[in-house]
């Protein structure tokens, strides 16, 4: 006879360990145990805390001026993070004397460059400032040997990821990339989105770019992420293109490449 489940062998606790989703948190009468309903209440509190950090672009651009690296200012037509939130469409584009300013930096430097490295808040400032660094670290050494051109990076305040492509226009750029802020999430709040763009200019759809999302700690790793990038770069530089044209086909040795081990079935349901 099969041996019968005791009410203390609950096969959701297993579960649990795989992902930082909220699952299995058991229930005290009809409601929620008051530790999962503080957590919850934490956060979201985190979330939200997220959204309004100012962007501490004072500090960032000393830390890369500490590596050597050349970074601008800029701000999008979005007056204020009020604004910013309610018009989308602002954090898009260029305030006018940021356009102007870019303007000026381009004709001192004729020639257009390779690639443009963007970095804007977006909806997590805290994402930017805990994870633009190491990121940057990362692709610098794996890019070291293309050769590309680069510009200073462009630090934008109150930035959405089209703005990259006015940028990108402004300085002649053949490649952006933007590092920024993805929307906070109940177990991530400082999540860093990368967005690609082969010959960025005004007026692109989202159809145009490659993302790369969930670059954390907790999540994508630096060097998985750049290593990513860095592929749709040599790519889109070999077929002239970004975007839904353009797959993610980046090879990452592993063990079970290594020994062309089969992956089939369900991982959760172990060995058949």
């Amino acid at each position: 006879m099969d041996k019968q489940p005791t009410p203390t062998d609950n096969p959701w606790l297993e579960l649990r360990r795989l992902t930082p989703a909220r699952i299995a948190l058991g229930r005290t009468g009809t409601s929620l145990p008051t530790q999962a309903q503080l957590d919850f209440q934490f956060a979201h509190a985190q979330a939200r805390d997220a959204v309004h950090l100012p962007f501490d672009h004072a500090g960032l651009r000393e830390q890369l001026q500490q590596r050597g690296r050349d970074s601008l200012l800029l701000r999008s037509a979005a007056q204020d993070r009020h604004q910013y939130l309610q018009r989308p469409d602002l954090g898009r584009r260029l305030h006018q004397d940021s356009a102007e300013q870019l303007r000026e930096h381009a004709r001192s430097n004729p020639g257009g460059v390779d690639l443009a490295i963007v970095v804007a808040d977006g909806l997590s400032a805290l994402a930017v400032h805990r994870h633009t660094l190491p990121f940057l670290n990362r692709l610098e050494e794996q890019i070291a040997a293309d050769g590309w051109s680069t510009a200073p990076v462009m630090l934008v305040e109150q930035g959405r990821v089209a703005v990259a492509d006015e940028i990108g226009e402004l300085l002649g750029a053949r490649m952006s990339v933007i590092l920024i802020g993805e929307r906070p999430g109940l177990s991530s709040p400082d999540s860093l989105g990368l967005y690609f763009t082969w010959n960025p200019k005004v007026g692109l759809t989202d159809a145009y770019r490659n993302c790369i999302s969930n670059v954390r700690l907790e999540g994508l790793s630096y060097g998985m992420a750049a290593h990513r990038l860095v592929y749709l770069m040599r790519e889109a530089c070999r077929r002239q293109l970004s975007g839904v044209n353009l797959k993610d086909e980046a090879q990452v040795q592993t063990l079970e490449t290594e020994t062309n081990t089969p992956q089939n079935g369900n991982f959760l349901l172990g060995k058949s």
